[in-house]
């Protein structure tokens, strides 16, 4: 998948912090230091602590210990992607991505002697396939490759490394590829260490190509949704214009359908062996460890490789662009402009102020897109960004229109901010802003250990100077307005290219055509030597740490309004919250208001100087209704806590209403409607709310458009003034007490003399499924997505083991029944699941939800895979010991920390819970056996009726083939959204 990082965004540090004097800037130097036999680099003044390590084979190890939770965040980064590909061969390091998730000659096999020779007659049989034009012959050579895979998988243990992983508790399993990285990702607990380096440096050391042509078939079905993906389409016309002569453009990382359909394994080996070396991967730790243990185990583990020369990629330097050029793409979601400008690469200065001049045009707040465009509602979203590779960088801004409006209006409305910027049209304060929201990220960034690690894989992928990201700060301290204006006359003129999505076919689109596929072994209850080898290997023991809610959270009171708080004790952050108990179901102005109130301001304030102001003190704020409870957020520093809440405050009980922003609100509102009539994953999740309510159901309670018509900004400034006059509770993290907190919120957020009933509450009822019923709604796409939903009895806490366990054991990931079953053995799909889903509130009913997306050909063979398992519950006694040992491990590290804390409380509260319920599924859930597994299977899911949402292209999939599944019912764009 891309991964489109770097993108700049800000919130920073208050502006009381700018005042210091410039004697208090920290400095930044690479220094070197020794300890436990081992020599690292380090920048100093690194919030992050890390350390960078080059053993003696060239492996950069990175590591940032933090010791607040029992886990590290792992990555294992390869600097090859698909710039690196063999013209012959597009898409071939996103093959060799998935490859290395099938084992290697120690594990994942049951007999490598007997399973060698079939996998080099299968290897051949490509290379034969490869070369083959005569489509009689390429058949007969598939079918004979599709024979041998099948012989081959007798001898194979699917997804043995992904029962290694969650074994140990690792969670987040994954991959992915993009231009010039590889990355494998996992997140372990700290006591599995040892586990996890046996595990990947067999890995790394010779993976095999097993079980490829079901694999391969999940590429394809990757490729197929990636051509119903407009956005990604856009992206690829995009880098293709702008990068004529790099394989940015040249080449996309899923590669053509060409090379798709002609595979070769000796190409990928070659591939494999060419850049996955030493000298050209790093290994990114971040988490609870001691780094000079860390070094020693990294180096043993993997001291086996060899350094070997990388080949470097070289490409002509791209030619100017001297006039725009514009390219269409084509397909069913709205309209949209995408404009890109080329800018210097990674290890470049100019790629810094890039990513400054990104936050000048967008920051969420107080850009001048933001300010100009988005708060003056003139478009119906806009946003730049940057985007920053090894070559070269791009400046990637995007427009919507609204109703009326032509692309060629997003994009002149666009380029003229881009002409205010290149004349310095903008308020000098803004750059100081920039820098103290730069501050607050960086605190941001290192509160969790996962970011941390994210951010050094990036920079190491990159190429780029951890000094540099370390120093960002100071460098945008540096800079003035002059040196912005002169960086953007330099290299924003008429040299861009203009992506224009359009609605409409795209005649273009070549579906990847489904190959025939006998399903293969996948031989759950087998182990390898390896496997056993290392769930032996000895661990110390993490006790569990459940939280205890009348001794986690601090209580006092405001007023009327109890106060739950977390105290902060690592940084200056705060957060806090008006929690309510009510939602869009006690009024369904609600969801709008909370969104028009983003446009208002108040008599003195106009709605841009409240950004103005939100920004210069690093605050943020929003409003999330629910259906039934609703949180009124605010976040900053808290030196300026006082000060923020007061705007805050001030905007929620003053805003005044205009009728002119209403109008401008209500077209843009009508046509955001609109535009969502035409996502296919917003109409699935509309098809799922009809099959579980009814008609009348909770996705389509929103305004009809006369009621949208009819409201007036009268209504809906009363809609938020209410609210903030309705029962409610103040959730705090941040540096203080519950006790310093109150006195101040008592005087900052001061309670009516009387509080007003919240009104009553329309209720949904979750519908009785009687018989089988067939919800399909058409959509223009290549595959199609199917949904299978089922009401089960209310809630009940005593299940909750149960629940978890079972969800582990069916559908929970890689490793479990559904995966293996409908993606590794028959290759019908690239994402499935399913989970047994528990309600939020107690009086509402648990539902069993299943998930397949696929070719449409494969529907019909997709629905039959997914019933199977609904009706019989495959039995794995290793399976059921790798859910019970995967979700004890899992559970027994994970640690609730700040406000998720309160949120866990009043989720529980909801829940009619008056404990943490991890304790008793820990203490329950590895007890259960198979028999009670398939109890509850039997009772609860198997042979019992559901509703089929299926989203698909009407002309691709056949109505006698729903039929067959339950009653069909065709449902129209106005019955699922309501108006």
């Amino acid at each position: 998948m891309h991964v489109f990082s770097k993108i700049a965004t800000g919130a920073l540090m208050a502006v009381t912090l700018l005042m210091q004097p410039a004697a208090a800037q920290q400095s930044h130097e690479w220094k070197e230091a020794s300890a436990a036999g081992y020599t690292y680099r380090y920048v100093t003044n690194d919030p992050s602590e890390s350390r960078f390590y080059t053993l003696s084979n060239g492996l950069s190890v990175i590591l940032s210990p933090d010791k607040k939770e029992p886990r590290i965040q792992t990555f294992i980064a390869v600097k090859a992607g698909s710039k690196t590909d063999p013209a012959t061969h597009t898409g071939l390091a996103h093959y060799l991505e998935h490859m290395l998730f099938k084992g290697t000659d120690k594990f994942g096999s049951l007999d490598w002697s007997k399973e060698k020779p079939l996998l080099d007659q299968i290897q051949d049989l490509y290379e034969q396939y490869n070369s083959t034009k005569d489509e009689a012959k390429r058949k007969a050579i598939y079918e004979e490759i599709d024979r041998v895979s099948g012989e081959a998988s007798k001898f194979a243990i699917a997804n043995e490394y992904d029962k290694m992983m969650a074994n140990m508790g690792a969670q987040g399993t994954n991959a992915f590829t993009s231009f010039e990285q590889t990355v494998y990702v996992e997140d372990i607990p700290a006591n599995a260490v040892d586990r996890y380096l046996a595990v990947q440096a067999e890995r790394f050391r010779y993976p095999v190509f097993r079980i490829f042509h079901t694999e391969l078939e999940a590429v394809y079905e990757e490729k197929n949704r990636g051509l119903d993906n407009d956005g990604r389409k856009s992206f690829e016309a995009m880098f293709e214009a702008l990068f004529p002569n790099n394989n940015y453009g040249k080449q996309t990382t899923i590669g053509t359908i060409e090379h798709l359909k002609n595979p070769s394994l000796h190409e990928i080996r070659n591939y494999f062996n060419t850049y996955y070396v030493p000298n050209n991967m790093g290994i990114i730790m971040a988490g609870d460890f001691n780094p000079d243990e860390m070094i020693a185990r990294i180096d043993q583990a993997f001291g086996y490789m060899k350094t070997k020369q990388v080949p470097a990629y070289t490409f002509d330097p791209e030619q100017p662009i001297t006039a725009p050029v514009t390219r269409e793409v084509y397909g069913p979601t709205p309209e949209n402009i995408m404009l890109g400008f080329r800018f210097p690469g990674a290890a470049t200065q100019d790629a810094q102020m890039l990513q400054l001049m990104g936050s000048i045009l967008t920051n969420g707040s107080a850009g001048l897109i933001d300010l100009d465009l988005v708060k003056k509602q003139k478009l119906l979203y806009a946003y730049a960004f940057p985007y920053v590779l090894i070559d070269y960088s791009t400046l990637i801004l995007q427009g919507g229109p609204v109703e009326g409006q032509s692309l060629d209006d997003v994009k002149a409305l666009i380029l003229a901010e881009l002409d205010k910027l290149k004349k310095g049209d903008f308020p000098d304060e803004l750059l100081t802003s920039i820098v103290n929201n730069e501050k607050k990220s960086v605190i941001e960034q290192n509160e969790k250990y996962s970011s941390r690690a994210y951010m050094l894989m990036d920079n190491f992928t990159s190429n780029e100077d951890w000094k540099r990201q370390v120093a960002y700060v100071d460098f945008l301290s540096s800079i003035k307005k002059a040196d912005i204006v002169a960086f953007a006359n330099k290299y924003l003129g008429n040299n861009y290219v203009a992506v224009y999505k359009r609605q409409g076919e795209d005649k273009n689109v070549v579906k990847v055509d489904k190959p025939p596929i006998t399903p293969v072994e996948v031989n759950r209850e087998a182990q390898s030597g390896f496997l056993k080898t290392v769930n032996a290997m000895p661990e110390q023991t993490i006790a569990p740490v459940w939280l205890d809610y009348q001794k986690d959270i601090q209580r006092a009171q405001s007023g009327p309004y109890e106060i739950l708080a977390v105290k902060n004790d690592d940084n200056s952050l705060f957060r806090i919250n008006y929690y309510f108990d009510a939602g869009s179901w006690n009024n369904k102005l609600l969801s709008v208001a909370a969104d028009y109130l983003n446009y208002l301001g108040t008599a003195s304030k106009t709605s841009e100087d409240f950004s103005k102001d939100f920004y210069r003190l690093a605050a943020a704020f929003d409003v999330y209704p629910g259906n039934e409870q609703t949180y009124v957020s605010l976040n900053g520093l808290d030196e300026n806590f006082e000060e923020s809440v007061q705007l805050f405050e001030d905007l929620l009980r003053h805003c005044q209403g205009d009728p002119a922003s209403l109008e401008a609100y209500k077209q843009r509102l009508k046509k955001s409607r609109q535009n969502a009539k035409e996502n296919k994953s917003s109409i699935l999740r509309g098809l799922m709310s009809y099959a579980q309510y009814g008609a009348n159901n909770p996705f389509n309670n929103v305004l009809t458009d006369a009621e949208l018509d009819a409201v007036t900004a009268d209504d809906l400034v009363k809609v938020l003034r209410d609210l903030m006059d309705y029962p409610h509770k103040i959730v705090y993290y941040g540096p203080r007490t519950a006790a310093q907190l109150a006195p101040v919120m008592n005087r900052l957020h001061p309670a009516p003399a009387a509080l007003k009933p919240i009104p009553a509450k329309k209720n949904f009822v979750q519908q009785d499924m009687l018989s089988n019923k067939v919800y399909f709604a058409h959509y223009d796409m290549v595959q199609a997505e199917i949904n299978w939903v089922r009401n089960a009895q209310p809630y009940d806490a005593a299940m909750a083991p149960t629940v978890s366990m079972f969800n582990e054991y069916f559908g929970g990931g890689m490793g479990s029944i559904v995966f293996q079953t409908i993606r590794e053995s028959k290759a019908l799909a690239y994402s499935t699941y399913a989970h047994f889903a528990q309600p939020q509130r107690r009086e509402y009913r648990n539902y069993m939800m299943a998930y397949v997306g696929t070719q449409a050909d494969k529907l019909n063979e997709s629905i039959h895979a997914m019933n199977e398992l609904l009706t019989t519950l495959p039995k794995s006694e290793k399976a059921l010991q790798n859910a019970q040992e995967g979700l004890r491990k899992s559970l027994a590290t994970d640690r609730v920390m700040e406000d998720n804390i309160i949120f866990s409380y009043l989720n529980a509260q909801r829940l009619g819970n008056d404990h943490d319920m991890r304790r008793d599924v820990y203490e329950q859930a590895p007890k259960l056996t198979y028999e009670d597994l398939a109890a509850f299977h039997k009772n609860q899911i198997s042979g019992k009726p559901y509703a089929y949402c299926i989203v698909a292209d009407q002309t691709k999939v056949s109505e006698e083939d729903l039929k067959q599944y339950g009653e069909l019912q065709k449902l129209s764009l106005e019955t699922i959204f309501g108006y």
